[in-house]
């Protein structure tokens, strides 16, 4: 399995420098590496100083890149979704919808690329991801735990609704004759959702694994960046991905910055000098080690009745709590969390709420 890092921060910070540079950095080490990037413009084979196309290419020892399309990556397994309809299916519909329209649906590519690099993880020591923008990377992220949240709402509304009861006896015959599979509220609701809720299950544990999965903050002295990063950081929290650290590029680190940033650890990256990887590569932390250190974005904790959610760069005024059932929703910034309780505080309802050193404190 891969660790996966990816950078966030301002654009222009150097996120996109970074990513190359701990590629490099990896690679020299003899870790076999994947460097997949979803911008389309050329700057980046330019900064990279290597043709970088949609098919996987190696550019020097351990360090293979690639451009991420989101057409192509769907084109790729169309085959596969087409052999999955003739299963189910008698009368294909699939050969009139085209990959590069369903390319177009919101979100679409930061499935694609997630799928992608999933795929990928096995074959790799380390994957760096760098997104088109920071926010397109936490939304790629934290797309397993969005998508099980409403697989478990469907499914939920199907096994309350009396009109899908009610019409049963009507679809399971159609459905029999249609299809090669017996339709029903049940089957519905458990079968054909068990593949995807146990490929969910296993890319939310990835992401709450520091050691598999982690990013880094990239900023610089300025006040933009540095206020960017920190919504960057508390955003992250939200979809629980760990944060192990900052790189402070072409900056020497001061008081201000320890503070802003405590209790994470800053490394000052110098400037990129004409081709010269050697001096950013030497500058990089262990990011791996950084990352098993970094505050952990959720505690629960079953004997104190108490979960924590760490929030920083963000205040009370803005984060919403809710509560259904045993699902607690929290919502900061432009991410909303969802908090499945554990069966010991399941049932149990939110008695009160603070904010203390960054972490947002529930009592139940």
């Amino acid at each position: 399995m891969a660790f996966i890092l990816t950078f966030l921060g301002k654009g222009g910070v150097g996120c996109t420098t970074m990513a190359i540079a701990s590629a490099k950095k990896y690679a020299q080490i003899g870790k076999k590496v994947l460097l997949a990037v979803q911008d389309s413009t050329p700057s980046f084979s330019i900064q990279l100083g290597a043709n970088v196309t949609s098919e996987i290419s190696e550019i020097s020892p351990n360090l293979d890149v690639i451009q991420l399309h989101s057409t192509q990556l769907l084109e790729a397994s169309w085959e596969q979704l087409k052999q999955l309809e003739a299963k189910y299916l008698r009368s294909p519909v699939l050969n009139n919808i085209y990959g590069q329209e369903l390319a177009l649906l919101p979100g679409m590519d930061s499935a694609l690329a997630l799928n992608y690099i999933r795929e990928q993880d096995s074959k790799y020591d380390v994957i760096i991801y760098d997104g088109k923008t920071s926010l397109n990377s936490l939304r790629m992220f934290g797309i397993p735990d969005t998508l099980s949240w409403y697989i478990r709402r469907v499914k939920n509304l199907l096994e309350n609704s009396d009109i899908v009861r009610a019409l049963s006896p009507f679809v399971q015959p159609v459905s029999s004759a249609i299809l090669n599979v017996t339709w029903s509220p049940d089957n519905l609701s458990n079968e054909s959702t068990k593949e995807a809720d146990q490929i969910l299950e296993q890319g939310k544990k990835a992401i709450n694994d520091p050691s598999r999965v982690c990013a880094f903050l990239v900023t610089n002295q300025t006040q933009e960046a540095i206020a960017t990063c920190k919504y960057w950081w508390g955003s992250a929290q939200q979809i629980d991905l760990t944060v192990g650290g900052v790189l402070l590029n072409q900056d020497s680190i001061t008081e201000d910055i320890t503070t802003t940033f405590k209790p994470l650890s800053i490394s000052s990256i110098p400037s990129k000098k004409s081709d010269n990887w050697e001096s950013l590569t030497q500058a990089l932390p262990d990011f791996e080690s950084q990352a098993k250190q970094a505050p952990r974005p959720i505690i629960i904790d079953t004997v104190a009745r108490e979960v924590k959610v760490f929030l920083p760069g963000f205040d009370k005024k803005q984060v919403k709590l809710s509560q259904s059932g045993p699902e607690i929703t929290i919502s900061a910034g432009d991410q909303r969390r969802n908090i499945f309780l554990p069966p010991p505080l399941k049932g149990q309802s939110v008695k009160g709420a603070k904010f203390q050193d960054a972490y947002l404190v529930i009592n139940l």
